[in-house]
């Protein structure tokens, strides 16, 4: 079945300890607009799939993440919310990870929830469910001539 949230209001999100990113909805308005990011359209034709999960990764957090907690410098200040700012917090690989399970992959697991309909049972599907019993046992060949 699938969900709506039908509120659209921002939410807190606890990525690591000590760690809140105040996150805007994943939309598509918001993920059309992180697809539309300069920055991917600058990456090499040859760049890898971990290059492009980051770049769209960090498309996506500069439009989604509104506000934070617990950034700061390296005396302890807390520092302001910055596009450069969220590049560097998602240079940090448990962050970047908790980021893209927590806030990416529940929305594009919601994209396979929308398909209600099972496998289809006559098709090469690994979903499907075998109709017929198995045989008792073996048969003989059938005469030739």
């Amino acid at each position: 079945m699938l969900r709506l949230n039908l509120t659209n209001r921002p939410d807190w999100l606890t990525l690591v300890p000590g760690l809140r990113l105040q996150m805007a909805p994943l939309t598509t308005a918001l993920m059309v607009a992180a697809r539309a990011d300069p920055a991917l359209a600058m990456l090499p034709d040859t760049a890898s799939s971990e290059d492009l999960a980051l770049a769209m990764a960090k498309a996506v957090a500069r439009i989604a993440i509104l506000d934070w907690e617990g950034v700061g410098d390296a005396e302890g200040n807390p520092l302001p919310l910055t596009p450069e700012g969220i590049d560097a917090l998602l240079e940090i690989w448990p962050v970047f990870e908790a980021f893209q399970a927590q806030y990416i992959t529940p929305g594009l697991l919601l994209d396979q929830e929308k398909n209600a309909f099972a496998p289809s049972p006559t098709g090469p599907s690994a979903g499907a469910r075998a109709t017929a019993r198995p045989a008792r046992g073996s048969v003989p060949t059938a005469p030739h001539g």
